[in-house]
Order: C-alpha cells, then sequence, then structure tokens
C-alpha cells in the first residue's frame, strides 16, 4: 500500500474529536435529570439528589468532554498558527490576535450567559425565547465568517452593529429576580477555555522550538498545584483573581490537558509537512487489516477505564491497561512510512500520560473531576490522544471520512453548537410545539435520553449546514 494518506490543510480527526467533544457535552446537559443510572452523569453528583460529593472517586463519559475539548483546542494551536509565523507576521501581532481571541471568549461566555431562555425567565416564556433567539441571531454579525468577501470597512460596520444590538438587548432585560446585566455573570466552560486558550497559545509560542522548556513550564505548574492544598502562599496564588470577570489563576489547572495537546499538534504539523515535502514517500507497511485492528484496540481504553475507575478495580484496570498497551505498541512497532510513525510517536505520547494518570490514581482519594485530580488530567488526556489517533486511521488512512462527517462539521463550527442547544432548540421547539409532544412521546427516563439524542442531532444537523455553506463563528 503505497503513502497516499496525507492530511489535508485542516486535521479533520482533530475536527472529529472536537465535534464528538461539543455534541456529547450537548447530549449530557440535556439527559433526564436524576433518574438514570450514576454512570449517564457526572460521577461526583450522582442520582437521584445530585448532591455533589468530591470524596466519590471515578468517573464516566460525561466527564471526558471537557477534557476532550480542552486537548483538541490545544492540538489545534500549532496548526492554527504556523502560518502565520511562516509568513514572517510579527510576535507582537500574533500575541496580540491570540489575546484578543481569548477576551472574544470571555465576551461570548459573558453574553451567553445573559440570554438564555431559562436565565431571562425561570419558567421561559413566549418573550423569553425570543430575546434568546435574538441572541443567537446577534452573534452572527459578530463572530460570522462568511463565504463572500466584504470590504473592511463594511465588516467592521457591520460586527460594530451586532455589538451594539448586544448591548442594548443585555441592557433591556430585567430577570426574575429584578437585577439586569452582571459583568460577573458567565458561562464558566467557556470561561475556562478562555483563559487556557491565552495561556496556553502563549506557552506554545515561545516554546515551539524548545519542548524541554514546555515541560519544564508544565513541572513549574506541577509544583503550584501541589503545594495548593499545604501552603498558605500555594492558596493564595491558586485562588487570586486580579480580574474577577475575567477568571482566576485556578483555570490555569486544566493547562495540565491543554499544553499535551500542542505537543501533539506538534506532531500533527510536522507530519502534515512533511507529507507535503517528501516527494519520494516510503510505502506503509501495516495492512488494513492492521489499521482497523488499533483502531479498535485505542478505542476499547475508553470503556476499559471508565468502566474500570468507576467500579473502583483500579489495580485491575491498570493490569489491563499496561497489557492493552502493549500490544498495540507491538503491532505498531515496525513503522516506516510518515503516518505509522506520526501515530507511533502520538501513541507513546498518549500511553506515558495515560499510565501517569493511572499512578497518580491513588492520590487526592482517587480519580475525579470535581475537584479535578492530577490522575484526571493525565487520564483524559491518553484517552483524547488515543481517540484522535483512532478517527485519524478512518479519516485519513480507510478514506471513511464521510461516516464522521457530522461529527467534523460540528467540530468546525463548536461556538454554534454550543449556544444553538440554550438558544436556538429550545425556541424552536417550543414555537413548534414539538417541545410538549416531545414529552408526551418520551415519558420514561431511557426514552428521554432518546429524545434529547433526537435535538441533539437535529442541532448537529443544523450546524452542519452552516458549515458546509461555509458560514463559521471564529474568535
Amino acid at each position: 500500500m503505497t503513502e497516499n494518506t496525507a492530511p489535508s490543510k485542516r486535521s479533520f480527526a482533530l475536527d472529529a474529536l472536537r465535534g464528538f467533544a461539543i455534541l456529547t457535552m450537548l447530549l449530557s446537559g440535556q439527559i433526564p435529570f436524576g433518574v438514570l443510572p450514576s454512570w449517564m452523569y457526572h460521577a461526583q453528583v450522582p442520582p437521584p439528589q445530585h448532591i455533589f460529593n468530591p470524596n466519590l472517586p471515578g468517573i464516566t463519559w460525561v466527564d471526558l468532554v471537557f477534557p476532550f475539548f480542552l486537548f483538541s483546542m490545544g492540538a489545534a494551536i500549532p496548526l492554527a498558527n504556523s502560518k502565520k509565523i511562516e509568513k514572517g507576521i510579527p510576535a507582537y501581532k500574533i500575541i496580540f490576535s491570540m489575546v484578543l481571541r481569548g477576551f472574544i471568549l470571555v465576551g461570548f461566555a459573558i453574553f451567553i450567559a445573559h440570554v438564555r431562555p431559562g436565565v431571562i425567565k425561570s419558567t421561559p416564556d413566549t418573550r423569553a425565547y425570543i430575546l434568546a433567539l435574538l441572541g443567537f441571531l446577534l452573534l452572527f454579525p459578530v463572530l460570522g465568517r462568511f463565504p463572500f468577501n466584504i470590504k473592511p470597512v463594511l465588516n467592521y460596520a457591520i460586527k460594530a452593529a451586532g455589538l451594539a444590538g448586544m448591548v442594548v438587548l443585555c441592557a433591556s432585560i430585567t430577570y426574575a429576580d429584578g437585577s439586569g446585566f452582571n459583568i460577573n455573570k458567565n458561562d464558566i466552560i467557556i470561561l475556562v477555555l478562555a483563559n487556557v486558550a491565552i495561556t496556553s497559545a502563549i506557552i506554545w509560542y515561545y516554546t515551539r522550538s524548545n519542548l524541554l522548556l514546555r515541560l519544564g513550564i508544565l513541572a513549574f505548574l506541577f509544583a503550584a498545584r501541589l503545594v495548593y492544598p499545604e501552603v498558605s502562599w500555594g492558596k493564595w496564588l491558586w485562588k487570586s483573581s486580579p480580574v474577577p470577570w475575567f477568571g482566576m489563576l485556578y483555570f490555569q489547572q486544566y493547562l495540565f490537558i491543554v499544553l499535551p495537546g500542542t505537543i501533539i499538534g506538534d506532531l500533527i504539523l510536522k507530519w502534515t509537512k512533511n507529507q507535503k515535502q517528501d516527494t519520494n514517500p516510503v510505502k506503509n507497511t501495516w495492512s488494513n487489516g492492521l489499521y482497523i485492528l488499533v483502531a479498535c484496540l485505542l478505542l476499547l481504553f475508553i470503556p476499559a477505564l471508565l468502566v474500570g475507575l468507576k467500579t473502583r478495580l483500579v489495580f485491575e484496570t491498570l493490569l489491563f491497561s499496561s497489557g492493552l498497551l502493549i500490544i498495540v505498541w507491538a503491532l505498531i512497532q515496525k513503522a516506516k512510512s510518515n503516518t505509522e510513525l506520526f501515530i507511533k510517536k502520538a501513541f507513546q505520547w498518549g500511553a506515558y500520560f495515560l499510565l501517569l494518570g493511572l499512578a497518580f490514581e491513588p492520590y487526592e482519594g482517587g480519580i475525579k473531576k470535581d475537584h479535578p485530580t492530577m490522575s484526571y488530567y493525565f487520564v483524559t488526556t491518553g484517552l483524547a490522544v488515543f481517540m484522535l489517533l483512532a478517527f485519524t486511521i478512518i479519516i485519513d488512512v480507510l478514506k471513511k471520512k464521510k461516516y464522521l462527517q457530522l461529527l467534523i462539521d460540528n467540530g468546525q463550527n463548536p461556538m454554534i453548537a454550543y449556544a444553538g442547544i440554550t438558544n436556538l432548540m429550545p425556541p424552536l421547539l417550543a414555537f413548534t410545539g414539538l417541545g410538549p409532544l416531545f414529552a408526551k412521546i418520551f415519558p420514561t427516563p431511557w426514552l428521554g435520553v432518546l429524545g434529547a439524542a433526537i435535538v441533539v442531532l437535529t442541532l448537529a444537523v443544523i450546524v452542519s449546514f452552516f458549515t458546509r455553506k461555509k458560514i463559521f463563528w471564529r474568535s
């Protein structure tokens, strides 16, 4: 088999991973509350009361979606900024664009938290749905990138008009408790993403040619994280928040996921360049059957880790994972082509992070998402690497991109998907009468999951439509 597996200008496997993360994130927020098995919710807030228990170890599939998205963001940083560097754009302009992107995300986090129908009114009515839908539409002129050329002056005018509309909308809303706009009200998930997006991008920029320095920065972060519970200055540093509405240093703990993502992003970038520059590529030595087997084994890690750590079979999970790592390592040992070498190198990093996470599992009372433990950062990072490699095999090697196209489309437009689940779908369901109908059709808990899946799938199709029409939201 010849070496014909070059990725395109984008890493579609990375898009698919991001799409998987965003859609499962949305699904987790739509499933019936409090009546399903504990593995259908965050492990530390089990049913039926959903009372937060920080002493309850284990993770579920719901606990994977956020770190998978963080990892995807990190892996995209080298791909998004390498061309700017190659073009000779000055460092200050590149850094400014990184910071600006973060501030736009902060603005998105604040705005979207103010215009959700359930926030505008505890029991949404027609007015709340209209205002929520208007908030969704106003994001198009502000964040939208369209498939046609617009003169810069007109483009700025459109964005200014959109921003003015957002300001007027937020200023005109009076909430159920009588309060109005509050800059400290935000979407915590987007706010965390904004904070680590800035930090990780800047760290990558200044360590892009020095991986050891990047790992050294992680080591200092590791030290700050370890002394946090024990040392007064550590607590002060970790909980400090110079600008409360922007975030706190506590958010930087997620660099333990994002920075490893940049390492894999560097490997993707190198793989892409080698494919383009190699005029006499080495032929693949692995058969399609071997690729399929490797992809299946990589995906097997996810249910194995979730079940093993949730049921507290920690030692058995370590043994099983180690054996599985050895099997995959033996299968991919003889790597010669660019694609094979990329998979082998990325797998090594994934295996390292997974084993590091499992080594930390007993620390802090076992793996937990809330409050996140050292084990959580590294186990989820390893699993994200393995899913990315499985998607790479499916898309770039086996050429079955069509089977993951819906994930890819949503991964390229995650902001529309994220806002759409709260500001587009509820108004549509209310105005069409489908909301009450769904309640009758899907009355039981598991049927409720099916109804939630239909809502998320419908949104995914809508987002896919925008993506295919080349209408994107970009920070």
